[in-house]
């Protein structure tokens, strides 16, 4: 009797904390639907008196946030495809294939971890000039193409593919690239998943460095065109939450949708060794 009511206890405390998480995301969505001014009437509203897509059509049509969408999912979508092979790639090097200063190198790469990222934007960013891709999308992709997290997340799940696999498919005579391509990547599908989303998360929501290589007004990705857009309509609080709106559901449709495999990677890959 005890023990069901303290699952009844734990239970309805998180889904009291769930509710408590959802309610700022519903009446983001419920205040972008609202005429002009009323998310700012005390006591507040949490459903509009008179619903309205003025501010969705004010984003799409006057403000062209379109072109920031469509640059958003241009660059997150090339950010992730080209992180997660070469992510891929080296944690699979640094879990099976035996080279000189393996060890050391893969430790000295975990102790970039404590470096903060702004420490290297200003070196980032010169390189990146001298190159020529400031102002250009091949100066956010070249940014990301692999990062220490996502070789260590891969590393410590291919720890776990039997070495007798690979030698097997060695004797056969296979290559080491079709051992990796047709051996491995199915094997390491479920850490690839999760750090596609955690990739296309942070990507997506990425303002710091978009805002300081992409110059160029038609360049500027979601958050940017979100931010200068609260600087113009400050006061506009249903026309912001709209933005927000925009910004954030396609995140969580895919989160959504990929949330079995995100689970079962963050599951299986963390504490292997």
């Amino acid at each position: 009797m005890k023990r069901r009511l303290l699952s009844i206890a734990v239970n309805a405390a998180l889904l009291l904390a769930a509710l408590l998480t959802l309610l700022p995301l519903a009446w983001m969505v419920s205040a972008s639907f609202m005429p002009a001014g009323e998310a700012n009437q005390l006591p507040p509203r949490y459903l509009p008196s008179a619903p309205t897509l003025v501010h969705y059509q004010t984003l799409f049509a006057r403000l062209n946030l379109g072109r920031a969408f469509r640059n958003s999912l241009i660059l997150a979508t090339a950010i992730t495809a080209v992180s997660v092979l070469c992510n891929s790639m080296a944690g699979y090097a640094f879990a099976k294939l035996r080279f000189r200063g393996r060890d050391r190198l893969f430790a000295l790469l975990l102790l970039t971890l404590v470096v903060p990222p702004q420490v290297g934007m200003l070196p980032l960013f010169l390189e990146l000039r001298a190159l020529g891709l400031v102002n250009s999308f091949g100066g956010v992709l070249v940014a990301a193409i692999a990062t220490v997290f996502g070789i260590f997340l891969v590393r410590q799940f291919a720890l776990a593919i039997p070495d007798e696999l690979l030698d097997a498919a060695r004797i056969d005579g296979a290559s080491e690239w079709r051992i990796y391509w047709t051996v491995v990547l199915p094997l390491l599908r479920p850490i690839l998943v999760t750090l596609a989303v955690f990739t296309f998360l942070g990507s997506w929501n990425d303002f710091m460095w978009p805002l300081i290589v992409l110059t160029d007004e038609r360049l500027q990705t979601l958050p940017v065109a979100l931010a200068n857009l609260s600087g113009e309509h400050v006061q506009d609080t249903e026309l912001m939450m709209a933005g927000a709106v925009v910004t954030v559901l396609p995140v969580l449709v895919l989160f959504l949708a990929a949330q079995r495999q995100y689970l079962e990677g963050i599951l299986m890959g963390g504490l292997k060794e």
